[in-house]
């Protein structure tokens, strides 16, 4: 076994080389998240009764209870604080460190980058083992980073500190999946459906165990999702809970390991299928969609589940807004026309920002295909340049509107049938698709970035992770506002409301537009990157 391990340390300094800037942008952006959700909650409400009733308000409704979580004690101000971190933000945290893990094992092994890295002085479990190191490192910094930032905004410190347990020991845990998924999938993108699959899992059984009459059911804890929630941090502190996700990462890792050293490099226990023998894709923009294909239908499933979910508890959100301060800061984040279309449109502007990220993985496509070497192989037949990438982002492009017109029509009919109106799935549908240009953007981006330098694909992520955060807490902040108009999501028509803007589509259509030219224009001029 220490055999199998000469190498980590070298290749743990080359993971944190490629991930300098990705690891810390996304830590920092989630324990930025938790510091500020924690530090808005504690001036909204002030007092018990207002604590109680927001508490009451969230339990009693089934959607915020199936989409949150319910909150096991209505007085504390910590678990009120931490409403959606518990689960939500805990969800997307393990969607990261799956991504993470795969990128430094299977994604390796599927370019062939870690047999040149095995040909060396290398152990067969080192690149496995780094990865996990790794990862298992950033999940932990993100726990302490979190405790810190709940503690400073005023939360106790035996509830901060659980809490950041909870989530690196949820992180990890999922980072343990993905170890196995990248053992068990012959490629790095179906290693990560895998991941994202159990996630997905893990959170409808939280989900469903949740509604239970008599408190979290029995799926709730078959739930990593739902253990990270029966931590109850602020309201008991359960440390005990914590020997779920650490034994179950432990069990996770050694098959992993075992699974590693039984099976060829290339190999997976989920072997691929041949095709037909007669080829039946006759264009770059057909074998672009064969290959983009489970992505969106997986993004489809998930965004309309999510947004109806949404749409199903918008009618409540004057309940919970007891705070005329809360109020406000709602009103500031979308809509001036009542608390609900604040809501909508509050909505509607986060599954924008996160459908957003799905433009960006399905173009970043572009740069994977050609590293692998692909990309070279299509071109050597009659396919041109210009329209082997046409093909790739015109589908990210249209990829993108398409679900954002799911989401508009999940989060309409969801909130159609909360309130007995299904006159409101059309204009909900409406303004959900003028939140199109500025995903657009962020595929430009790429784009361009591609075309002029392969190799710098992945900062489109830290860029995007500061137009989240100046986004979404930019004016809960104080930062400047020509610093908020850097990011395309501030441009985007304020819809529900009664006066929208529209002027900013056409703008952000232009940036995308002229980053699809830089970035073709450069990719026609260099050389193929392998």
């Amino acid at each position: 076994m220490r055999r199998e391990l000469t190498g980590t340390a070298g290749l743990v300094r080359l993971a944190l080389r490629r991930d300098r800037f990705l690891i810390p942008a996304w830590v920092g952006l989630f324990a930025a998240m938790a510091a500020v959700s924690a530090s808005a909650t504690v001036g909204l409400y002030p007092n018990e009764a207002s604590r109680i009733e927001a508490a009451n308000t969230i339990n009693s409704a089934s959607a915020a209870v199936a989409l949150y979580g319910p909150i096991y004690d209505p007085t504390s101000l910590g678990a009120l604080s931490i409403t959606k971190l518990t689960a939500v933000y805990a969800a997307l945290l393990s969607v990261l460190m799956v991504m993470l893990v795969v990128r430094h094992t299977r994604a390796e092994e599927e370019t062939g980058r870690l047999e040149l890295v095995g040909a060396g002085v290398v152990g067969r479990s080192a690149p496995l083992a780094a990865a996990l190191l790794v990862v298992g490192g950033a999940s932990a910094l993100l726990g302490l980073l979190a405790a810190i930032g709940l503690q400073g905004s005023g939360l106790p410190v035996s509830g901060s500190l659980i809490f950041g347990a909870g989530w690196a020991a949820t992180g990890f845990f999922f980072a343990a999946v993905a170890a196995v998924a990248a053992q068990t999938a012959t490629g790095g993108r179906s290693a990560n459906g895998l991941g994202f699959t159990v996630i997905a899992l893990a959170y409808v059984a939280r989900a469903i165990g949740d509604l239970a009459d008599a408190g979290p059911g029995w799926l709730s804890w078959l739930s990593p999702i739902g253990w990270n929630q029966q931590i109850r941090a602020f309201a008991g502190n359960r440390w005990s809970v914590l020997i779920l996700p650490v034994a179950g990462s432990a069990l996770l890792v050694m098959a992993a390991f075992t699974l590693r050293r039984r099976r060829d490099l290339g190999s997976g226990l989920l072997r691929d299928h041949p095709g037909p023998g007669v080829g039946a894709l006759g264009s770059p923009l057909a074998l672009a969609w064969r290959l983009q294909r489970p992505l969106l239908l997986a993004w489809t499933a998930g965004s309309a589940v999510m947004a109806l979910m949404m749409g199903s508890i918008a009618h409540s959100v004057a309940g919970m807004l007891d705070s005329p301060e809360m109020a406000k800061i709602v009103r500031q984040l979308g809509g001036e026309q009542g608390l609900t279309d604040a809501f909508l449109a509050a909505m509607l502007g986060l599954v924008g920002t996160m459908i957003a990220a799905y433009g960006i993985s399905a173009v970043t496509r572009l740069a994977a295909e050609e590293s692998s070497g692909h990309a070279e192989t299509v071109l050597a037949g009659a396919a041109a340049r210009p329209g082997w990438a046409a093909s790739h982002w015109l589908l990210a492009l249209t990829g993108v509107a398409w679900l954002l017109l799911v989401a508009g029509m999940a989060i309409g009919l969801g909130h159609g049938l909360a309130v007995g109106d299904l006159s409101q799935v059309i204009p909900i549908t409406v303004a959900a698709l003028t939140r199109i240009p500025a995903a657009w953007v962020l595929v430009g981006l790429v784009v361009a970035v591609w075309g002029i330098r392969p190799q710098a694909t992945a900062l489109v992520w830290g860029a995007y992770a500061a137009f989240i955060l100046v986004g979404e807490f930019g004016q809960l902040w104080g930062v400047p506002q020509w610093a908020m108009d850097v990011s395309p999501f501030a441009h985007s028509p304020v819809l529900p409301g009664p006066a929208a803007g529209l002027t900013g589509m056409l703008w952000l259509t232009l940036v995308a537009a002229a980053f699809l030219a830089v970035g073709s224009a450069a990719f026609r001029r260099r050389d193929l990157a392998t």
